[in-house]
């Protein structure tokens, strides 16, 4: 018992050290290659912890050759353009000056509501309160606001947009809490000269009756309709 835990204390240490010399990143936002190598490092600093019949080598070499490894991935990383971009990736512009970008959704296989999502998560609650966002090569979202809007707000809006229709397919739910159903939603899409609901990308409505529309690679519209008797 006593073998297990001085071997716990100085792999903690270890990979302590591992940690703060492979950089701050690490300890943020880290690229798909610096995961991979994180995952593999706490893997393996387990099994000599738990199993004294391991030599506790067993597991410190492979976290020092880890360590190597991602030393030279760096270095690598850094050497270019091209190969930062085939060893992390590269930002993709996920709304641009029009709209959604249908192909950029598919090629990272988002939806319309994982990008609502990550819109709430960054203090804004409708499409059209950023002019610009970007999926950084990390996973994470970064927003560019409308000119009218020069800070993220500190309290709840009254005006959250609400999905009704994501790629091509109705939101149900959505529909249910606010008293409309399919026959509003295509009232809505006629109105705009839209066809088929399945050339739908993103169709969002607020409680002031602020509509966002956009078809599947065609610009996105704002207009306004009349909510009725929405229960918001």
């Amino acid at each position: 018992m006593l073998t297990i835990f001085l071997r716990s204390i100085a792999a903690y240490f270890i990979l302590l050290a591992m940690m703060r010399l492979m950089g701050k990143r690490q300890l943020g936002e880290m690229q798909p290659f610096e995961l991979v190598i994180t995952l593999l490092i706490a893997d393996l600093a387990c099994n000599p912890m738990a199993d004294i019949a391991i030599p506790f080598l067993y597991g410190v070499v492979p976290v020092l050759a880890l360590f190597v490894i991602h030393q030279i991935i760096s270095v690598v990383e850094h050497a270019g353009a091209f190969a930062k971009r085939t060893l992390s990736g590269k930002p993709s512009l996920i709304i641009g000056k029009d709209g959604l970008d249908y192909t950029e959704l598919k090629r990272n296989n988002l939806d319309v509501s994982d990008v609502m999502e990550a819109l709430r998560a960054g203090g804004y609650f409708s499409l059209t309160d950023v002019s610009y966002a970007v999926l950084e090569a990390n996973g994470n979202f970064s927003f560019l606001p409308k000119p009218t809007q020069d800070s993220l707000p500190e309290n709840f809006p009254p005006a959250m947009s609400l999905l009704l229709v994501s790629g091509g397919k109705l939101d149900h739910n959505n529909l249910k809490l606010l008293g409309y159903d399919e026959t509003f939603v295509q009232n809505l899409l006629r109105t705009q000269n839209v066809r088929a609901l399945k050339n739908v990308l993103c169709l969002t409505i607020d409680p002031n009756g602020k509509c966002y529309l956009q078809e599947k690679n065609r610009p996105g519209i704002t207009f306004t309709a009349n909510t009725g008797d929405a229960k918001w």
